[in-house]
């Protein structure tokens, strides 16, 4: 038997918790931060100012997001944006090629930095100076930085995820695992 962190019932959240629950998919991952009750507001936040508010290239986002989850080893991470990723265009060639545990190949030099600063801030904690460099030359500083907050974001909810031990939802599972 695993252990893991059960997710709350409707019955031991609060009122304007269960409220907000019920305005978000059905997902696994909201319920289990449903836990920490004054976390989900905020988490919620800044997933949404990531996803929908930043100026960063969406398909690129993907890219960086799907190689954290492959970094970090989080399955959950990797199958919900496997579906976010194909409809912002990554194709399945380049998930076939961000799912590798060594390095990555066959991607464009844009792709491949991505690829870069994901792994670094998931392996290393601290973007090179090199990297560093790239970003901010390539995409100025608003732009370099959500990149950033990006891969530390998802980096802090795959660590999330996997010590929680957070199933993967229903309508996910066997997906795309394969992919």
């Amino acid at each position: 038997m695993q252990v893991k962190v059960p997710l709350p019932t409707d019955e031991e959240l609060a009122p304007n918790v269960r409220k907000l629950l019920s305005g978000l998919p059905p997902a696994n991952v909201f319920r289990m931060v449903a836990n920490a009750q004054s976390s989900l507001q905020g988490f919620i936040q800044i997933a949404f100012s990531i996803l929908r508010q930043s100026q960063f290239d969406a398909r690129l986002r993907e890219i960086a997001i799907l190689r954290t989850a492959q970094v970090t080893k989080s399955q959950y991470e990797w199958e919900q944006h496997v579906i976010i990723a194909r409809g912002a265009g990554v194709t399945q060639q380049e998930m076939d090629a961000l799912r590798v545990d060594g390095q990555v190949q066959g991607l464009d030099e844009e792709c491949l930095l991505i690829c870069r600063v994901a792994e670094e801030i998931a392996r290393d904690i601290r973007l090179s100076d090199e990297a560093l460099q790239a970003i901010l030359t390539k995409y100025g500083t608003r732009q370099a930085t959500e990149l950033i907050l990006c891969c530390s974001y998802f980096n802090m909810l795959s660590r999330f995820l996997e010590s929680t031990r957070v199933e993967l939802d229903a309508d996910l599972e066997g997906l795309h695992s394969g992919a």
